[in-house]
């Protein structure tokens, strides 16, 4: 994934996460986590991923799946957005040159209006 990543930003703008890979730590979010109406519990135990995305400084946090976005994101709100949270596949679909205006609910301000695919442009 980390490949990926860094094509997709460019090398230049990969901040990775301390520790990483198999040490990494969870969200929080996960396994139901977000459905089972204890939200200071979760965000509780989230606080770790929150210190560790914090202590980057990165502007953004990537995320691979529908439940971490959700855990991060709300984080992120409780952490007075102290950064921006978009998924992969958003990302992928932003460098590609097709990610619709309806889809860039979680970018910022700096990469909300960048390559908008128009179709009837394209005929």
């Amino acid at each position: 994934m980390r490949y990926v990543v860094r094509a997709v930003v460019g090398e230049e703008n990969f901040v990775d996460m301390t520790p990483n890979r198999s040490n990494n730590f969870c969200c929080g979010g996960g396994g139901g986590f977000l459905q089972s109406g204890f939200p200071e519990q979760r965000r509780a135990y989230g606080q770790t991923k929150a210190n560790q995305i914090l202590a980057t400084k990165a502007p953004y946090c990537i995320t691979p799946c529908h439940n971490c976005h959700a855990q991060v994101h709300d984080m992120s709100e409780v952490n007075d957005h102290a950064w921006e949270t978009v998924h992969l596949w958003t990302l992928l679909n932003l460098s590609l040159g097709i990610l619709g205006p309806n889809e860039r609910e979680y970018l910022g301000d700096d990469l909300k209006d960048v390559d908008v695919f128009h179709p009837e442009s394209a005929m």
